[in-house]
């Protein structure tokens, strides 16, 4: 089972990724995400390549801009070593304590983070805070002393760059989203090259090859780095 940790300044956007990453990929057993609480841990699967064979995740999401929102960072630390059990909800002014019931005082592989993934939009990117800058800093210092992947998708491409709204083959070709993609990397610390651009669906009544593309490749690049991650340790 890959889980994967998610941060976000705006649930909105997470949870339309994941709605659409349910549809492409038709997900099964996968209770319905819409107005679903950003604190709630979500289980779904997709299929893994041979018949009856499947990628189980659990996405959990923790991070938001708001700071009467998400979970402290020292809860994330717990979350990302399997200390925190399903169905917690997240204090976002106190920690979980190990005399909690809430607590995993025994964490099995499958109860720890795989891959932390961080997910933002294009056209609000410049306005990202600076105590959700300091937070996510500090949970990456921590995934990365873990050994914990990183991978930061950036949505809504098709409204941050006109040029990609016109084309979306031009994602790649873009110079104003290479030069967001660089500015990302710069302000959170994530490589160039584990920064994904990707169009969200709106108001499309059929999906489209290119747009398919790329929110595949980015769910392929998380669950290989989620397999690289267990068969490493």
């Amino acid at each position: 089972m890959d889980l994967l940790l998610l941060a976000s300044p705006a649930s909105s956007t997470l949870w339309k990724v994941l709605y659409e990453v349910k549809y492409l990929i038709e997900l099964k057993q996968m209770q319905s995400l819409t107005g679903a609480s950003p604190q709630n841990t979500k289980h779904t699967k997709s299929k893994k390549g041979g018949p009856g064979t499947y990628y189980p995740f659990v996405f959990n999401d923790v991070i938001e801009k708001d700071a009467e929102r998400g979970a402290c960072v020292e809860d994330v630390k717990l979350a990302m070593k399997g200390h925190v059990k399903n169905g917690y909800k997240f204090n976002p002014f106190s920690a979980l304590s190990e005399d909690k019931h809430d607590y995993n005082s025994d964490p099995s592989l499958n109860d720890r983070v795989h891959v932390l993934v961080c997910i933002i939009s294009a056209n609000t990117a410049q306005f990202l805070t600076g105590d959700f800058v300091k937070k996510l800093r500090e949970v990456r210092l921590a995934a990365r002393n873990m050994g914990i992947p990183e991978i930061a998708i950036l949505t809504k491409i098709d409204e941050a760059c006109p040029e990609v709204d016109k084309e979306i083959q031009n994602v790649y070709k873009s110079k104003y989203l290479k030069k967001k993609i660089e500015e990302l990397s710069a302000v959170l610390g994530f490589p160039p090259s584990c920064i994904f651009p990707v169009k969200n669906y709106h108001s499309e009544i059929e999906t489209n090859d290119d747009t398919n593309t790329l929110i595949l490749s980015a769910l392929r690049r998380i669950i290989k780095s989620g397999e690289e991650f267990v068969n490493h340790l």
